[in-house]
């Protein structure tokens, strides 16, 4: 039985006791975003077992996995209480950027299409941050044609033997779950065919290949499968159904890139970088603080986006053309973000002491900026989607539409 509670207004005592659980929850267990506003990724070795830790002690005080269930390990409670946490986290950084796939895209599909034995198992621990799971699309041969994936997935009795190549798979290093697609019938068109699968990450027939940035981080990886086995049990969704579900995965990743998922994960960068620019003596900057001005306007734009998104996935929907909108929009935010920053940082964002552990976050951030564009769907697969969806332009022609995936030429 579903004990999530009905999604009531709820009254000023409510709200008001709500807001001081997570005030004081924020207080005991965060920092100011302050000059960790500019910062885009997450390198820190111990990133992980703090994001973990982090988790687990939002599940402890009954803000983890907030709309979930309370018998699949979330709090149970409404939307109404995901915007009050969302209003609170303003200007708080969070340490759970590892989780950020985990939570923002892999979590809403478990709850969407897993059966109840899988939600039972699965969510959990990944609420918790006791498992932190990655996705897996992105193949060499394919770039951003998701539906022209190449690797394979083979019935063998009770299991699945996959045999293929992803690229791009962020967090895959540290990942104790994967959500996977493969080609399941190569006899049919590209986006048939396909099925989705959850895949341990632990297993030998998979191995993790970091991919080194220009930022000299690593947090993209490849993955090799060689005879990796999968349970009938891990299928996610019907047999033939995984390219349905790759387009409703993609569209919780740009709503959570985009508009980001109500967890702290995508928070505002305006509240910090005022904070860094006061501390800097730039408070009176004209043109730095018309900069601010406008950047935080453009934030509370994507909060009311985030707030319309979010009630639809609330009420069982799934993110339709409204996630590109979120996602390219994000993107041109990010980089409005990235020039406000560089000026902030000024000189520093180019050169600073060896010894100073914090002094390339500026660049850093700058140098992933670029990322945003790409990840989830590059800005110009965002437009054609939205002028295709929305604006009801005509797709780009198809040679090769309806023919079998095997009989289409691959370079």
């Amino acid at each position: 039985m579903d004990t999530q509670i009905d999604d009531t207004e709820l009254g000023d005592v409510e709200v008001a006791d709500f807001r001081r659980r997570v005030a004081e929850f924020l207080e005991a267990n965060c920092s100011r975003a302050g000059d960790r506003s500019g910062t885009v990724g997450d390198e820190d070795p111990e990133g992980v077992a703090t994001a973990r830790a982090f988790q687990g002690a939002m599940v402890d005080a009954g803000l983890g996995g907030l709309r979930f269930p309370t018998e699949f390990g979330g709090a149970g409670l409404t939307k109404r209480h995901q915007e009050l946490f969302n209003q609170e986290v303003q200007g708080w950084y969070l340490p759970n950027m590892p989780l950020s796939i985990s939570h923002g895209m892999c979590l809403p599909m478990l709850d969407q299409f897993g059966t109840p034995e899988q939600k039972a198992r699965f969510m959990p621990d990944n609420i918790s941050g006791a498992s932190i799971w990655c996705q897996m699309f992105s193949e060499p041969g394919a770039g951003s044609d998701v539906a022209g994936l190449s690797t394979r997935a083979t019935r063998d009795g009770d299991e699945w033997i996959l045999e293929g190549q992803k690229v791009w798979t962020s967090g895959a290093h540290y990942c104790d779950y994967g959500i996977v697609v493969a080609r399941t019938d190569a006899t049919l068109p590209k986006h048939q065919g396909l099925t989705m699968f959850i895949v341990d990450m632990a297993q030998p027939g998979i191995e993790v290949r970091p991919l080194r940035q220009i930022s000299g981080g690593s947090g993209f990886n490849e993955v090799f499968f060689t005879e990796a086995r999968v349970p009938v049990d891990y299928q996610l969704g019907d047999l033939g159904q995984g390219w349905n579900l790759a387009v409703a995965m993609l569209m919780f990743e740009r709503v959570s890139i985009g508009a980001g998922g109500g967890s702290g994960l995508n928070a505002d960068r305006s509240p910090g970088l005022i904070v860094a620019a006061q501390a800097l003596g730039l408070g009176d900057d004209p043109v730095l603080r018309q900069g601010l001005a406008d950047l935080w306007i453009r934030e509370q734009i994507k909060g009311y986006i985030s707030q319309r998104i979010r009630a639809a996935v609330t009420s069982g929907r799934v993110p339709g053309p409204e996630g590109s909108l979120a996602k390219l929009y994000g993107s041109l935010l990010a980089r409005r973000v990235r020039d406000v920053s560089m000026t902030i940082a000024g000189s520093a964002a180019q050169a600073w002491d060896a010894e100073d552990s914090e002094g390339s976050r500026w660049a850093t951030a700058c140098l992933a900026t670029a990322g945003i564009s790409i990840a989830g769907g590059t800005d110009e697969v965002q437009r054609n989607i939205i002028g295709e969806r929305v604006l009801g332009l005509p797709k780009e022609p198809d040679p090769y539409k309806g023919a079998a995936w095997e009989s289409i030429p691959r370079s």
